[in-house]
């Protein structure tokens, strides 16, 4: 009887978003565009800190074989470093196209570059994120693996001898909120200072920048590219969605949600601020987290933004036939037809 239900179903769907996409013309859009952005940088509370030195630092320096395997260490804000790892391919000539590998939950960027949570080796299958950074740097990328705020080697101090794929999300999350800051936020700057930190490498194109999320990474990154146009294709796997049947349908991690976001728009409207830059998404049809039939929403909705731009042709997608989990059958050539033209 005393159930809140109802109360929430009420404060959640019973007014349509503020800014629900529903231009017919370039000039329509871009006023959407222009006002939708201003307000997510307001929902983020992105840090100010461009003006902080990059200060970068090599750690480490291997050779894979195919490939360099680099780890680098960024200053990004005041008491803050973040340590990332730079995959450089041995084919090719410099300057090479690049891609900002986010990682979603899990171990942190060890997980994505073969390694395992202590830094040796893992031999065995390649797990969820099918190890796409090696994948990349193979086809002539160079590739950044940043650690994410919370995850892996930047966990808080207290969460450091906890088992290596728990994070420090939820009190992060909860203490900026406090502070006036969101998570997200602190993580799309920290992307942003990743593409700083390309653009100052001679053996980078600065002008041939993209992006692959996975997951929670896939939403930093679709964020990221929603406010720096630098970042010119963007690859999100199993994320794109809707809020209704995603994140407030079944519980996730706290640094999902981002104060507001749902009365300015519907996460499709978010992402759909990348256009007309290219945009590629990839669901898995098993993905229980993130159900196929809301990404197939969450696309119609998308390419509608495409269309009214006259662009649809710069948007793909593929509902691949696994879990929750990186595919690449697609993602990785299409990649190369938008950054290595």
């Amino acid at each position: 009887m005393w159930n809140p239900d109802a109360f929430l179903e009420h404060m959640l769907w019973s007014k349509r978003p503020a800014y629900s996409f529903e231009a017919k013309t370039t000039e329509q859009w871009s006023e959407w565009r222009a006002a939708l952005k201003e307000v997510l940088l307001q929902k983020l509370a992105v840090p100010d800190g461009m003006g902080q030195a990059l200060a970068p630092v090599v750690l480490e320096r291997i050779d894979c074989g195919d490939y360099i395997r680099e780890r680098v260490q960024l200053t990004t804000l005041p008491h803050l470093t973040m340590p990332a790892y730079v995959l450089k391919p041995k084919q090719g000539e410099a300057p090479y196209p690049a891609v900002i590998a986010c990682p979603g939950h899990g171990y942190g960027s060890k997980e994505l570059v073969g390694l395992l949570p202590d830094g040796s080796p893992r031999l065995g299958e390649p797990g969820i994120y099918q190890d796409y950074p090696a994948a990349l740097a193979r086809r002539g990328f160079i590739v950044i693996v940043p650690e994410m705020l919370g995850l892996g080697d930047r966990r808080l101090q207290a969460d450091r001898d906890k088992e290596p794929k728990d994070t420090s999300c939820f009190r992060l999350a909860s203490h900026l909120l406090m502070a006036g800051y969101t998570l997200a936020g602190c993580r799309v700057y920290e992307m942003m200072r990743c593409v700083d930190y390309l653009r100052t490498r001679p053996d980078t194109d600065s002008d041939r920048v993209g992006c692959m999320g996975f997951s929670g990474g896939g939403l930093i990154m679709a964020l990221t590219a929603a406010v720096d146009e630098r970042i010119r294709a963007t690859v999100i796997s199993g994320y794109t969605n809707t809020y209704r049947d995603s994140i407030l349908a079944k519980s996730h991690c706290a640094d999902n949600y981002i104060p507001g976001l749902l009365s300015a728009a519907e996460m499709p409207d978010w992402f759909g601020l990348i256009a007309p830059r290219p945009l590629f998404i990839e669901s898995g049809l098993e993905d229980s987290g993130f159900p196929v039939a809301g990404a197939l929403k969450a696309i119609e909705r998308i390419r509608a933004v495409y269309d009214v731009l006259g662009c649809g042709d710069r948007m793909d997608q593929y509902i691949h036939p696994g879990k929750h989990e990186v595919s690449g059958a697609k993602s990785y050539d299409w990649l190369q037809r938008h950054l290595q033209a």
